[in-house]
């Protein structure tokens, strides 16, 4: 039990000198401008409404099935194309 107090006491000075470095080169503030900016931008953007994500999903789901439905029967075709030339 004592050992898991070291490795956490380590673990933590481990943290804390990387968050000493990250803050006295200004990373952290870099980053806590992105996510701010961020934030700002995501508020400016217009979201769908369930009708229309709905609908944008049906429609992802139907050209996904057609496509796969697709690449199977050219594959398929492929194959019998091939055993027509082997034989």
């Amino acid at each position: 039990m004592n050992s898991f107090y070291v490795k956490l006491g380590i673990w933590i000075a481990v943290i804390a000198a990387v968050f000493a470095y990250l803050w006295s080169k200004g990373h952290l503030l870099r980053l806590s401008t992105y996510v701010q900016e961020t934030r700002e931008e995501l508020k400016k953007c217009t979201w769908p409404s369930w009708d229309e994500l709905k609908g944008s999903t049906v429609v992802v789901m139907i050209s996904s099935l057609l496509l796969g439905i697709f690449i199977v029967a050219i594959d398929y075709a492929i194959l019998l194309f091939v055993k027509f030339i082997q034989t």
